[in-house]
């Protein structure tokens, strides 16, 4: 009898996504809106950043819990 041992690395078991427009890690991904024309995972930052450049203005959120 014999076993093979099978060791998966850290990043198979989690693997970070990478930001289309900074290029850090990403935690929580965002998901980019069409009219960006971006592909890809985008980090809170970057995410943040596109919506107030897309649509300027006073952005108030709602829902806070």
């Amino acid at each position: 009898m014999f076993f093979i041992s099978i060791k998966k690395s850290k990043d198979t078991l989690a693997s970070k996504q990478k930001c289309t427009i900074c290029n850090d890690e990403v935690e929580t991904y965002y998901v980019p809106m069409k009219e960006w024309k971006l592909e890809g995972a985008l980090c809170g930052d970057c995410y943040s950043k596109q919506l107030s450049d897309f649509y300027p203005g006073d952005h108030i959120r709602v829902n806070k819990e």
